[in-house]
């Protein structure tokens, strides 16, 4: 075998030894949970509804009778929805708030304010405007999402040299130019970083957000399993809300390796 296969080889034996000690993680947290289960810890009457088993059964059941699909379609449409407004919203105004000194004094306060206020405190007020409905839950979304957005971008536009800004100016760049070719194109890896922060905030608080009536939706199936008392499906609706989670968020992660670079 020469060098060059033998390195190749060792590459692939670390790369799978990394990956076992994830696959590792993974059955150890489910023994404990099995463990957890046999040993009562959830109580007499719901510890074996709430087992990986009866979960993974549930979970079956929900594949072949269309459960899941019903109401994971419509989580992600009003995530990815309210994404995209406050994508539209959220770069424009970091990238201006991040390179103009004086409108960053004059949002600071303000934005800091607003972003402390929990999404859910919103709840009563989206319901009177929108009613209830996707209008009220795509709104909480957005308001969670933005923030995040606004304030990375913003930490971004304002870190870059203070060298590129000078240079570009004495060989005659307007605002416009160097916001086109400098700020922009260096805030990018903090933009990233806020759209993966907003995609894990906004996943958090859908839950919550799509009890305000909807007709669908994991957080309402959450509801329904537990008003069914099938205590099984409930837990089973937690794995699909988790493993979505883990995919949007790896997702995310790729998105930064790939288009982030270092300034």
């Amino acid at each position: 075998m020469s060098k060059k296969q033998e390195s190749g080889a060792a590459n692939v034996m670390s790369f799978l030894a990394d990956r076992s000690f994830y696959v590792l993680g993974v059955l150890l947290f489910l023994v404990v949970w099995q463990a957890a289960s046999m040993l009562k810890l959830f109580g007499e009457d719901f510890s074996e509804a709430f087992s990986p088993l009866a979960a993974a059964l549930a979970l079956t059941e929900m594949a072949k009778n269309g459960d899941i699909v019903r109401h994971a379609v419509p989580s992600l449409r009003r995530v990815l929805v309210s994404l995209a407004f406050a994508v539209i919203v959220a770069l424009p105004v970091g990238v201006l708030v991040g390179y103009f000194r004086r409108l960053e004094q004059l949002t600071y306060v303000v934005f800091q304010f607003m972003r402390m206020i929990s999404p859910l405190a919103w709840m009563p007020i989206a319901i009177i405007i929108f009613g209830v409905g996707d209008l009220s839950v795509t709104f909480l979304l957005w308001l969670v999402a933005i923030w995040p957005l606004i304030l990375n971008t913003a930490h971004g536009a304002g870190r870059v040299s203070p060298l590129w800004l000078n240079m570009a100016k004495t060989m005659g760049a307007m605002d416009s130019g160097i916001l086109r070719k400098i700020i922009i194109p260096a805030a990018i890896p903090d933009m990233l970083t806020g759209l993966r922060l907003a995609v894990g905030v906004s996943w958090i608080i859908l839950v919550p957000a799509e009890m305000l009536g909807v007709p669908d939706g994991l957080g309402y199936f959450i509801l329904d399993t537990r008003d069914r008392f099938r205590y099984d499906q409930l837990i089973a609706t937690i794995v699909v809300i988790g493993a979505i989670g883990y995919l949007l968020d790896s997702g995310n992660r790729w998105l930064i390796s790939k288009y982030s670079w270092k300034i």
